[in-house]
């Protein structure tokens, strides 16, 4: 029989940070024309016409993700799409993506080779240039930060203060899926640590984990709001829970809302793992979060535009100020929203 030879690891150390961040960045081409110069200089050229929207984001080991049960490759990928979420969430186009990492010596080159993968893939499969970064040494794991830009609508940037009186409020997709991945994975973790034999069973829970591990940003929306002729009054993207970002919403443009617990969109699959797990699929869709799904409000004239297609739900209605911000049970209860979802501190 013959014996298995291990994965090889090349230390971080041997390469240098200069050389470590040509090796990890040498197929980072530029393809926009709104990129001018990308990575090799101190800074890239960028020119864009019109609006620039900005936005940047942390992921930090321990706090964010476990690697315990998320691959690096997936890693470098989603910390690229919840970026270009934010982008997508202004109703922009995403361009251009930044990306800083600090690291560890319990990393190879090897593996940042993973992370980097996963990076070059989010930036190919979303049309977005990787031009530039930092790469440094961390006393302990691994910490993400990514910048992305984007070019403005015409019309502009599309804020979560446009929201009026009596406009409909519209989600993206399904809810709570990726939050459920995440006790899935959390769960199967656990009892491989006591079993380090078991070999976890996730066949039940593909789309689940899948959301989890592997989000999408919803670049598909902007360009079928356009198709519709349908400019949103106010959008946000749902990272931190619905209840979370409906109350942004409200916040920002001074109003309250009905939010209706019967059309707020749910996966066959999350319901069951709902049940298996004995917990309430309305509270988890209202407070999970990371569903990278996009909310926003419309005119009530555009739903006839919006009405029949199956990406988009309207889950209720923005309201005056002095009624707040409501959940509507099944009930017909009325009970204030309150925001159960994501805490940084």
């Amino acid at each position: 029989m013959l014996e298995e030879k291990k994965p090889t690891k090349t230390a971080l150390e041997d390469l240098g940070e200069f050389a470590l961040i040509e090796h990890l960045t040498k197929s980072a081409t530029a393809a926009l024309p709104s990129t001018l110069h990308g990575i090799g200089d101190d800074a890239a050229v960028i020119k864009h016409e019109g609006e620039t929207v900005v936005s940047t984001d942390m992921l930090i080991e321990g706090v964010h993700f476990d690697l315990g049960y998320m691959p690096l490759k997936h890693l470098g990928y989603k910390a690229v799409v919840v970026n270009l979420s934010d982008i997508y969430a202004m109703g922009a186009q995403a361009t251009q993506v930044l990306v800083s990492i600090a690291v560890s010596n319990r990393f190879s080159l090897e593996a940042m080779e993973e992370l980097y993968a996963g990076i070059h893939l989010a930036c190919k499969t979303y049309g977005v240039d990787l031009v530039g970064g930092d790469t440094t040494s961390s006393k302990q794991g691994i910490q993400l930060s990514v910048t992305a830009m984007g070019i403005a609508p015409k019309t502009g940037a599309i804020m979560r203060s446009g929201a009026n009186e009596k406009d409909l409020l519209v989600v993206t997709g399904d809810l709570g899926a990726a939050y459920m991945g995440l006790q899935v994975l959390a769960r199967e973790n656990e009892v491989f640590k006591a079993n380090p034999n078991h070999k976890p069973d996730l066949d039940p829970y593909t789309y689940l984990v899948e959301r989890q591990l592997k989000p999408e940003a919803r670049k598909d929306i902007i360009a079928l709001l356009e198709a519709l002729e349908v400019i949103p009054t106010s959008m946000i993207d749902i990272s931190d829970g619905l209840s979370s970002e409906v109350l942004h919403l409200c916040k920002q443009s001074e109003l309250g809302c009905r939010l209706y617990e019967e059309k707020i969109p749910l996966d066959p699959q999350f319901i069951a793992v709902c049940e298996e797990f004995n917990v309430d699929s309305t509270t988890l869709a209202l407070s999970g979060g990371e569903d990278y799904e996009l909310l926003f409000t419309i005119k009530q004239d555009d739903f006839e535009k919006i009405k029949a297609n199956p990406n988009l739900t309207v889950i209720g209605h923005m309201t005056d100020k002095s009624d707040s911000a409501n959940l509507v049970t099944r009930g017909n209860e009325v009970i204030p929203l309150k925001a159960q979802g994501w805490k940084a501190f």
